[in-house]
């Protein structure tokens, strides 16, 4: 082991032990989202387990870079100790019609909360302020949340927010990609009396500087992610220097990557909302004989098994596997 920072970090694996312990699988959606239909992901076995490195396709490799990292703290390192033994979650809705609102809601159960993803391309704003009401319909009590990813200018994420609002949003994540956007959002909404929190995602994950965002005051919150953060140690680095409340959230993962963003809930000294974490209910399949599916609304604090039989029942096309292996080869050589 060697020393850095005041801690120890463990040997890292050689690009043969990756290679050996590599496993490719391709997991049917239920319900298109972010344009995916089918959900690859590469497994990683270590000594502490499993490992999931699934950047989407189109990321390039520095920013896959981070992804291999987290992959391999979970299987080479584990997790910190945790603080709670379970962790709420909400339900996340594609952006579908009103007519397939409650039949994506009843497949994650019991939830209090609901993230909803508006602002997709070739839909409008009517669409959203449609879908946002039938889920407001259907769940009077529960705490919404809408998801732009950055999908608005100033002007129309204002425009959106303003007819979203009497909805009692808990939140608006990303309405606009730009940091110094994102800033003008929220002070205007202020300045009008909306009472709209604004979340930062990708002013986080996908920034060079993740702390932007709190100095400049641009966020009420921030949406972390452990894979695009490169770990849940890093995680928890970047919520203690940010100072703000964090909602943990995932990236279409397998129950292995869902373990990790479990982990990284269940290490925060506070958790103030429900997590991103049940999106597993959006795919047909899992690795997993005990996936990591909500039970009223909460996601249980525990190990992932992962089974043989399901690794070969969701086995990718050998050419797929070939292309996330040599991609595994590529990325490895940025750690």
């Amino acid at each position: 082991m060697r020393a850095y920072a005041g801690r120890m970090e463990p040997s890292q694996p050689i690009l043969e032990e990756l290679l050996a312990s590599a496993r490719v699988v391709s997991i049917t959606m239920r319900v298109r989202f972010r344009g995916v239909t089918h959900r690859e992901a590469l497994l990683l076995h270590g000594p502490a387990g499993w490992g999931e490195f699934s950047p989407f396709p189109e990321y390039d490799d520095d920013e896959s870079a981070a992804w291999l990292r987290a992959a391999v703290e979970a299987a080479w390192e584990g997790f910190p100790v945790p603080v709670r033994t379970r962790v709420p979650v909400n339900a996340t809705m594609p952006a579908v019609g009103t007519a397939d609102v409650e039949p994506v809601l009843s497949r994650f159960g019991a939830v209090t909360a609901v993230k909803i993803k508006v602002a997709e391309r070739g839909q409008t704003l009517d669409d959203d302020v449609a879908r946002v009401a039938e889920v407001r319909r259907l769940l009077p009590e529960a705490k919404l949340r809408v998801d732009a990813n950055g999908g608005w200018s100033t002007a129309e994420a204002l425009l959106a927010l303003e007819a979203l609002a009497p909805y009692a949003l808990e939140y608006a994540e990303q309405p606009v990609l730009d940091t110094g956007d994102l800033r003008a959002v929220r002070l205007e909404l202020r300045r009008r009396g909306l009472p709209v929190l604004i979340a930062a995602d990708e002013s986080v994950r996908k920034a060079e500087d993740p702390l932007r965002v709190a100095r400049e005051d641009a966020a009420d919150l921030i949406v972390v992610k452990v894979a695009p953060l490169g770990g849940v140690r890093r995680a928890l680095d970047i919520v203690a220097q940010a100072g703000l409340p964090a909602v943990v959230s995932s990236a279409l993962d397998t129950s292995v990557g869902i373990r990790a963003g479990v982990a990284l809930a269940a290490s925060l000294p506070d958790l103030p909302y429900a997590c991103g974490l049940a999106t597993l209910s959006l795919m047909d399949g899992d690795v997993s004989p005990e996936p990591l599916l909500p039970d009223g609304g909460w996601l249980p604090v525990q190990p992932v098994a992962v089974s043989e039989e399901l690794l070969e029942r969701f086995k990718a096309p050998i050419e797929r596997a070939d292309w996330w292996l040599e991609r595994l080869r590529r990325v490895a050589g940025k750690l």
